[in-house]
């Protein structure tokens, strides 16, 4: 998607979108950070963050989910926190119910100054971080959460690697330099390290605040291998995720298991 400041345009067109994929088959559907709205200026969204359990896009998450019977990892949308002008960049769960069953606050937040352009972000003067890693056992799959720029910090995947994550979703808005660079080698890099699936929903485009997103929805096994791509335009990525092979190059590979952390005091 390449959402703009219009919330009923971007929720109509995620409607159709995820018509499309469970047309297609899908179960799980992951949708892309900030999937509801981007706002013109950073502080334009503090006025739409929610209350838990209440508000139009949980509402439209929990609609969604209960009538094609799937789980939703839903992007991330707005959420009200302890402080009145910052929100929480939240990535709510849903399962085939309509019930909301996980919640993951963004942790790492994107405060740098490109090198090149010049082109400068401040997450943290409207967003408030989190402070848990978040798993959660969907019944049929444990799914590993993180949003964007946590996708830098490999000590997070290895956390959720070890609370048991199969598959990690990444909902996404990397902007367009730092994606060229650094998108494909970050996500097979760490699907590779805790041999685990990846999927990540970006936003690709233009949008209202003048700044290009990088696109590029990936689904990579735990092997590295991209399994399905979509480079611009909306649409989606899909593939079947197999957790009985993933268990078995688990099982067959122990790179995992290999894993020998020590500090000597020998000279």
């Amino acid at each position: 998607m390449a959402s703009g400041s219009i919330m009923q345009g971007n929720l109509q067109q995620t409607e159709k979108l995820i018509a499309q994929a469970v047309d297609d088959g899908a179960e799980l559907v992951v949708l892309p950070e900030n999937f509801g709205m981007i706002g013109a200026q950073q502080e334009d969204v503090i006025e739409f963050s929610e209350q838990p359990g209440s508000g139009p896009l949980q509402n439209f998450l929990a609609e969604q989910s209960s009538r094609h019977r799937i789980i939703i990892a839903g992007g991330s949308i707005p959420m009200s926190s302890n402080h009145p002008a910052r929100y929480h960049n939240t990535l709510l769960v849903y399962d085939q119910q309509g019930q909301c069953i996980s919640r993951y606050d963004k942790i790492h937040l994107f405060d740098v100054t490109l090198p090149d352009g010049g082109e400068s972000y401040r997450e943290s003067a409207v967003i408030e971080p989190g402070d848990q890693v978040v798993v959660v056992d969907t019944g049929s799959v444990k799914l590993g959460l993180a949003i964007c720029y946590d996708l830098r910090f490999p000590e997070l995947f290895r956390m959720l690697l070890d609370k048991g994550a199969e598959v990690i979703v990444v909902p996404s808005a990397f902007t367009a330099d730092t994606g060229k660079a650094h998108w494909h080698s970050l996500l097979k890099a760490r699907a590779i390290e805790n041999l685990a699936y990846v999927v990540a929903s970006a936003q690709g485009g233009y949008h209202v605040n003048g700044r290009e997103t990088y696109g590029h929805s990936l689904i990579i096994d735990p092997w590295g291998q991209v399994l399905d791509e979509l480079a611009s335009g909306a649409g989606y990525a899909i593939a079947d995720l197999d957790l009985e092979q993933q268990l078995r190059l688990r099982l067959h590979f122990p790179v995992i298991s290999h894993r020998n952390f020590f500090v000597s005091d020998k000279a």
